[in-house]
């Protein structure tokens, strides 16, 4: 998909994730960061994110790691690391 038109990088001021969003998230990619919303954001807009939609969600992959969003709520539903 070509950055320019995706809609999901017009829109990431909307993004967000519950409580258990954040626990989960964390968990899966061991992460110690504060703010899990701003770690998914700056990975999204970094210039080798693929950025994918199937269905009702948003799937970016990047660096060794998917998150995946919903496509309508801009929540960020989990994250974890790639299968190598």
């Amino acid at each position: 998909m070509l950055k320019g038109e995706c809609e999901l990088l017009l829109n990431l001021d909307k993004l967000h994730t519950t409580e258990l969003g954040v626990e989960r998230i964390q968990k899966n990619l061991s992460l110690t960061v504060g703010n899990v919303v701003d770690w998914c954001r700056k990975r999204i807009q970094m210039p080798d994110a693929s950025i994918t939609r199937r269905g009702k969600n948003w799937y970016v992959g990047i660096e060794n790691c998917e998150i995946t969003i919903n496509a309508y709520s801009y929540t960020i539903i989990t994250a974890h690391q790639k299968k190598k």
